[in-house]
């Protein structure tokens, strides 16, 4: 069998068998630092695959940050077939300012494929998708809820992409949420170039959640094991069956004050059941906000303060709430039993 060829990216080979942090110049700021994008380079001794796992396009999620590194650090990697590339931190500067944005206020994950000549939004897409994105076959790209906010484990995918639902299925979130691609994502670039992305939700911004973490992790590796990239070995099938949405609708509160939540995320609701209430600072009115529909609670506000219109609780419709809250159970179930991949047991 002929010797699988090194892998080069930003004029650096990675011979087979062997990994590398490859940094590539992104820009540099006021004072003249640098900023690059690092990507992590894994090249498998073997033939097979070549992915993407991406986190921090919005510089505030450090969930997808910590699922890296926990990723990286396993022993399964060592026995890759074909290539993994990791990006920990897209958004660099949004990271290092605990920002979802970067310094000119443009959302990254809307400015997607960029261009090499455009704003400093547009030139990091247009790199990360040049060098990163268009090298794959397949990518997963990790992401929370916005700061205040926090999501219940879930894939998110595009409508009539049955490749794409089979892997979620085998990622093992609870809920996949079928979303329409937007204009400018990773996710519609990304299809445009021929590369299916599996896009991963869970917990809230500048905050780590364990469950969220462990949930992550797996996900990927069974993934992974799917496409031929890992072997079997020490990687546990998911035992929860996800429930497919393909709606989903924030309930906002009628005016602002003083919040009070009374279900979490993971929970079924039932139409007109009581979600929270909010009050003025002096007690003399309270208003209810109760459920619209029935279904599960795949994402909720975190902060105790709410202006009117504010979105509250994000409710995803299901056809079957019992297998809901079973797929909910089954996956906290089935984390706690698992062991861990790192010396993380105790955090």
């Amino acid at each position: 069998m002929a010797k699988r060829s090194g892998f080069t990216l930003g004029g650096v080979t990675v011979a087979p068998g062997t990994r590398q942090t490859v940094d590539l110049p992104v820009s540099t700021l006021s004072d003249h630092t640098p900023v690059n994008m690092s990507v992590h380079v894994i090249h498998g001794k073997k033939d097979g695959p070549t992915l993407f796992v991406s986190a921090g396009i919005h510089g505030d999620e450090v969930i997808g940050v910590e699922i890296v590194r926990r990723l990286l650090r396993t022993a399964n990697l060592n026995s890759l077939r074909g290539t993994l590339l990791v990006v920990p931190i897209v958004n660099a500067f949004g990271f290092h300012n605990r920002s979802r944005y970067l310094p000119d206020r443009r959302d990254l994950n809307r400015c997607f494929p960029g261009s090499a000549g455009g704003s400093l939004a547009s030139r990091m897409a247009h790199l990360f998708l040049r060098e990163v994105v268009a090298r794959c076959e397949f990518g997963i790209d990790l992401h929370s809820a916005a700061i205040h906010r926090t999501n219940l484990p879930q894939i998110r995918i595009s409508p009539d992409t049955p490749s794409i639902l089979q892997r979620a299925k085998i990622f093992g979130a609870p809920v996949i949420l079928t979303s329409p691609l937007r204009e400018g994502s990773l996710r519609a670039a990304a299809r445009d170039m021929g590369v299916d992305v599996l896009l991963y939700e869970a917990g809230e911004g500048l905050r780590f959640d364990e469950m969220s973490v462990r949930a992550g992790v797996a996900g990927i590796l069974r993934v992974m094991l799917s496409m031929g990239a890992l072997p079997a070995k020490g990687i546990s099938r998911a035992k929860a069956v996800p429930i497919l949405c393909s709606s989903s609708k924030w309930v906002r509160t009628p005016a602002g004050g003083l919040l009070r939540t009374f279900k979490e995320g993971g929970e079924v609701v039932a139409e007109g059941d009581l979600l929270a209430a909010v009050c003025d600072p002096f007690g003399d009115e309270e208003l209810e906000i109760l459920a619209d529909f029935e279904g599960i609670i795949v994402g909720r506000a975190v902060m105790p303060l709410a202006n009117e219109g504010d979105a509250v609780y994000h409710i995803a419709k299901v056809a079957s709430p019992s297998k809901a809250e079973m797929a909910v159970e089954d996956l906290a179930a089935q984390l706690e039993a698992d062991p861990l991949f790192d010396e993380d047991e105790i955090i």
